[in-house]
């Protein structure tokens, strides 16, 4: 696309939509949000910027192939989902830090099982659509 407004706006916003993607990720466990939302909130960023700069700007911007969040967030999440079975707990059993951290408020096992979630989204739908936009030129 040779949008000079839409490529300029697309370089603003690929951070600030990656910024409230992250939002949602951390507000997840406490209210809407989370996982699933973020990473769709993520991939439309790229999106964006694919449509703009070109198929190719964006997996060079990405530095890996969406394909390998998919295995990596699987694996954090079944990593997250086990995590209890160490300390005696039935699977998904909330595993959490003592103490808040700043910003972010209380850690645990469910912030983990969405950030797996968040990878494969991304993961999937950008792996979907870049497939898509590479053989369609």
């Amino acid at each position: 696309m040779n949008s000079t407004i839409l490529k300029t706006a697309s370089n603003y916003l690929l951070p600030i939509l990656l910024l409230f993607s992250i939002f949602l990720l951390l507000r997840g466990h406490y209210h809407p949000g989370g996982g699933f939302v973020g990473g769709l909130i993520a991939s439309i960023a790229f999106v964006l910027h694919s449509f703009t700069h070109g198929t190719d700007a964006t997996l060079r911007l990405l530095r890996i192939p969406p394909g390998s969040l998919i295995p990596a967030g699987l694996g954090l999440a079944a990593l997250s989902m086990c995590a209890p079975l160490l300390v005696g707990q039935p699977v998904m059993t909330g595993l959490w830090m003592e103490d808040p951290l700043p910003v972010i408020g209380m850690v645990g096992s469910a912030l983990f099982f969405d950030l797996g979630v968040y990878l494969v989204v991304v993961g999937v739908v950008l792996t979907i659509l870049f497939t898509i936009s590479q053989y369609s030129e």
